[in-house]
């Protein structure tokens, strides 16, 4: 069945999920959506990309559609405003962009450029507007995207992004050790030290913005709220260690649920798969609770008073882009080259990647 009633591509097919990463309960009862403002956003970034010097031009031109990096966020934001869609999709890309920098510095040994890098983005999330112009392509990137980013909601919500982006650069580090030292780690450290390399409080922070206004810490960290988030983002990271666990396998990786069950837990490889798709399913049903429970929130919050209409109508907002990530992570790792490991002529160098110059622009 095709993921959308109208499709992305000129060519529309149906996408063929392989049985074991198939989820009929996504498929039925999570329907993809698509923000109206996908055609502009997908060629705004396109050339934000090359403008930004994030990619070559000849691979943002073969590849960048192809990794459908706006495919995944115009699912997932519903409703924001467009510049809103635009400055988190150019953040997102940037994001990939990044992630696929960190891997390469790891296979090649970069550890000073990748320490480095580190540094520098610490001091562009500080103060993003002194490093538009930085040497680097990928700091400079990151800083205007931040400086976008920070001027839909207030001061407070800014300190918060930056707080928990903080957090995901030290991640990074912890991984960065982790893999250039060979060490798997335990199932439970993994599963803590995921939440922040998969970023889940930074694109949970980011529907809010979509949504026109910040939420009070109390409704943030209200139980029914956080975990009805929480579970949409585990969800994602675990269906994407799913998917991308030949990828991570082929690369000598050390980073992924299933490898952390299969060297500490003893399972076997098809034991750690089913293991991971069991988690992956119990947070879709875990889900289906948890938002319901939040919705009920989103309902109290309806006081009669005009604050209280616009509060509950926000955090609806917000709890209705939580399940759009359901459908719009499990569509992505289907139609994206990001994880079509098999059509690589190198099964650990993905080839949307500049692997030489990666780092040394």
């Amino acid at each position: 069945m095709p993921a959308f009633p109208h499709s992305t591509t000129s060519t529309p097919t149906a996408i063929a999920v392989p049985p074991s990463l198939s989820l009929p309960v996504i498929e039925a009862a999570f329907p993809r959506q698509l923000h109206p403002y996908w055609p502009r956003l997908q060629e705004k970034t396109r050339t934000w990309l090359m403008e930004k010097r994030l990619m070559p031009a000849d691979k943002v031109r073969e590849y960048a559609d192809g990794l459908c990096y706006t495919d995944l966020m115009a699912g997932y934001y519903l409703g924001a405003p467009d510049e809103v869609l635009q400055a988190i999709a150019d953040y997102s890309a940037w994001f990939f962009v990044w992630d696929d920098r960190h891997d390469r510095d790891i296979v090649h040994g970069r550890t000073a450029a990748w320490r480095q890098l580190r540094f520098r983005l610490h001091r562009a999330l500080d103060s993003p507007r002194a490093h538009l112009h930085h040497e680097d392509p990928l700091v400079a990137g990151f800083a205007d995207s931040v400086v976008r980013l920070y001027s839909f909601l207030p001061r407070s919500w800014n300190a918060r992004f930056a707080r928990h982006f903080h957090e995901v650069i030290e991640a990074y580090d912890r991984e960065f050790r982790n893999r250039t030292e060979g060490i798997v780690p335990t199932v439970e450290e993994y599963l803590e030290l995921r939440r922040l390399t998969f970023a889940h409080w930074i694109w949970t922070d980011l529907l809010e913005p979509s949504a026109g206004r910040e939420l009070p810490a109390r409704i943030r960290n209200h139980p029914a709220y956080r975990r009805a988030a929480l579970l949409s983002q585990e969800f994602a990271a675990w269906y994407n260690d799913l998917c991308s666990m030949p990828k991570e396998l082929a690369g000598d990786e050390v980073h992924n649920l299933g490898i952390s069950l299969i060297k500490h837990e003893g399972l076997t490889l098809e034991e750690a798969i089913g293991e991971v798709r069991r988690r992956v399913e119990e947070c879709v049903t875990e889900f289906l609770v948890a938002e319901r429970d939040a919705l009920i929130l989103s309902d109290e919050l309806a006081d009669g008073t005009v604050h209280g209409k616009e509060l509950s109508a926000a955090v609806e907002a917000c709890v209705s882009n939580m399940r759009n990530w359901f459908s719009t992570v499990y569509w992505f790792h289907h139609e994206s080259g990001r994880y079509r490991v098999d059509s690589w002529d190198d099964r650990s160098t993905p080839p949307y990647v500049t692997n030489e110059a990666a780092g040394e622009l």
